[in-house]
């Protein structure tokens, strides 16, 4: 594959996932990952990539599909719920990886009471805590990317190695019975890196992910103890999934 060939395919799967680790730009175009760095060097001397440590990202990306704000705003009333009935599982004390997904900062907005120790990679989640009293907040390394609110790459998945945690809560890009997947692979390295790292794990997941596969896998049915969804999930879907062996919590909406 020609230069320019293999740099409009990174431009084109940046643009899709807004940012991508060196290895998963190397698997795209099926090239080593110094031939990659040559390709972003060319791209970030055109103003279209910035290099990151470990990966790029684009710099104009096409949508707001990842920004935290935006998707805050979808499925508020579900979401919510969800936070809710999430942060009932919670015991007083426990030591809980938060994830920087939308729905998950729900389940933190009813944490405090709880004294939790919160370990996390979100920064709206780390802002949110920032004044409180009764939790204690672990924050991760790594880079930060401010539409996402999300400390992300090697530094951020080294911290989550290191750690022990009683719960972790999580989100995802959809679900299916083939496992859970999300959106692209530097989330993924992270949340791999969370299920390790804890004892019981529990996925939010509003009814729009399911049946819903995103752009990689990230980890099958057999590692997930807890689905808590919202009463618009698919009844067929939630019944299988209980065949799995998982609790699916479904969480009544005032």
């Amino acid at each position: 594959m020609q230069p320019e060939e293999r740099q409009k395919r990174i431009e084109e799967y940046l643009l899709k996932t807004e940012f991508a680790s060196l290895e998963e730009l190397s698997d795209q175009v099926d090239a080593s990952v110094s031939t990659v760095r040559r390709d972003l060097g060319a791209l970030e001397e055109k103003g279209t990539v910035r290099r990151t440590h470990g990966g790029a990202r684009i710099l104009n990306p096409k949508s707001d599909e990842f920004t935290f704000t935006a998707r805050e705003t979808h499925q508020l009333t579900e979401k919510e719920a969800i936070g809710q009935a999430c942060a009932a599982l919670i015991g007083p004390n426990q030591t809980v990886i938060l994830d920087a997904g939308t729905t998950v900062y729900y389940v933190a907005r009813h944490l405090e009471l709880k004294s939790p120790q919160i370990i996390t990679n979100s920064l709206p989640v780390a802002n949110l805590f920032s004044g409180a009293n009764k939790a204690e907040v672990v924050v991760t390394g790594g880079v930060i990317y401010p539409r996402l609110g999300v400390l992300v790459g090697p530094l951020a998945v080294e911290a989550f190695g290191k750690i022990r945690a009683d719960v972790a809560v999580m989100s995802a890009g959809g679900i299916s019975l083939e496992g859970v997947s999300n959106s692209h692979g530097l989330l993924i390295d992270i949340q791999r890196a969370m299920i390790h790292a804890a004892r019981k794990i529990i996925f939010c997941l509003d009814h729009t992910k399911f049946g819903r596969p995103s752009i990689s896998q990230l980890c099958g049915l057999d590692v997930i103890d807890t689905i808590v969804t919202d009463a618009a999930a698919p009844a067929d879907m939630v019944k299988e999934l209980r065949k799995h062996k998982i609790e699916v919590i479904v969480a009544g909406v005032a």
